[in-house]
C-alpha cells in the first residue's frame, strides 16, 4: 500500500468510502439541528450506515447486498410507509366524522366510536397496509366480538412522544362535539429514546389528563436482545409499565399488558426496519387490547 506525500492524496481504493456530509446529517438528525426532522434511532443509523452501504466502499465489499444492506432499505421503505399510512389514516378519518354527521342529520344513532392516540403502532407502521396494525385488528376484533359497526378516528402519529400526545391529539379530541365510546392511549418509547429524562413526569401528566373511559396500553419487554441495555432495557421498562398500572388503577383506568403478549419467540414479529412489529406483531398487541377492553 503506497502514499503520497504530505498534502497529497492517498492512493488507497476504494477513495472516500465515507463521505463526511452523510455522517453530518446523520448527527443533525439525532440532536435535531440543522432544521432536521425527529428520527428514531433505527433511522439515524441507517441514515449513517446508507451512506457506506451506497458508497464505492459499500459496493467493493458487498455491503450493499448484504444484511446491512437489506436493513438500511427497510428502513427507508418505512420511511415512504410513514407518509402513506399517515394519509391513509387522515382520510379515513375525514369519512368517519363525515359518516357521524350524516347519521345525526338523518336523526340516527351514530354507531359505536373509538379514538386511538398515539405513535407511529398506532399507525400500524411495519404491517403491510394501516389496517393490518393492532388499531385495524383490534377494530375486526370488536364487530366480532359485539355485533356493532364500531369506527374508530385514529390521531396517532408516527414518532409521537408523550408531550406530543398531551399538546397535540389530545386537545384534537377535546375539541370534538361529541364523547367517545371508547379511547385507548399508547406512547412512550420514544421518549424512551429521545427524553428519558421527562418520561415520567410527563406519563403521570398523560395519564391524569386521558379521558375516564381510556384503556392504556404498556410497553413491549424485549427480553433476549443482549445488546438492549440501558433505558431500553426490560428492567428499565418494567419501571414505566408500573408506574402505568400504579397510576391507571388510581383513576380505574384499564391497561393492556403489551408487555405479558408481545415476547419471544420474535421470529416474525418485527418488520423489514427490525424495530417495528410485524402484522404477526401487531397481532399479539391486538391481542392484548382486546383482552382489556370493557364489555360492551
Amino acid at each position: 500500500m503506497s502514499h503520497a506525500g504530505a498534502g497529497g492524496a492517498s492512493s488507497m481504493a476504494p477513495s472516500s468510502p465515507v463521505s463526511r456530509p452523510g455522517w453530518v446529517n446523520a448527527m443533525n438528525a439525532l440532536t435535531g439541528s440543522g432544521g432536521a426532522t425527529r428520527k428514531s434511532p433505527v433511522e439515524i443509523f441507517a441514515t449513517a450506515a446508507s451512506v457506506v452501504t451506497h458508497s464505492p466502499y459499500g459496493h467493493a465489499t458487498g455491503i450493499k447486498h448484504g444484511k446491512l444492506g437489506r436493513w438500511t432499505d427497510g428502513v427507508e421503505a418505512l420511511r415512504v410507509q410513514r407518509v402513506e399510512f399517515a394519509a391513509s389514516w387522515a382520510a379515513h378519518n375525514d369519512r368517519v366524522l363525515r359518516d357521524r354527521e350524516r347519521a345525526l342529520s338523518r336523526g340516527d344513532q351514530p354507531e359505536p366510536l373509538w379514538v386511538a392516540l398515539g405513535d407511529s403502532t398506532a399507525q400500524g407502521l411495519g404491517a403491510p397496509d394501516p389496517n393490518a396494525g393492532y388499531v385495524g385488528q383490534t377494530l375486526r376484533q370488536l364487530r366480532h366480538t359485539t355485533g356493532q359497526h364500531w369506527r374508530v378516528l385514529n390521531l396517532s402519529v408516527s414518532g409521537a412522544l408523550i408531550r406530543d400526545v398531551l399538546a397535540d391529539q389530545l386537545p384534537q379530541l377535546q375539541a370534538y362535539d361529541f364523547k367517545p365510546d371508547l379511547v385507548t392511549c399508547g406512547a412512550g418509547v420514544n421518549d424512551i429514546l429521545f427524553s428519558p429524562g421527562k418520561l415520567f413526569g410527563d406519563l403521570r401528566t398523560l395519564l391524569a389528563e386521558v379521558p375516564d373511559n381510556t384503556v392504556m396500553l404498556d410497553l413491549p419487554l424485549l427480553s433476549g436482545f443482549w445488546w438492549i441495555v440501558g433505558h431500553m432495557s426490560v428492567p428499565y421498562i418494567s419501571r414505566v409499565n408500573r408506574v402505568i398500572r400504579e397510576v391507571a388503577t388510581e383513576r380505574s383506568l384499564r391497561v393492556a399488558e403489551v408487555s405479558k403478549h408481545f415476547t419471544a419467540p420474535w421470529v416474525g414479529k418485527f418488520s423489514v426496519d427490525n424495530f417495528h412489529p410485524s402484522q404477526d406483531g401487531y397481532r399479539d398487541w391486538a391481542r392484548a387490547l382486546t383482552a382489556a377492553l370493557p364489555a360492551t
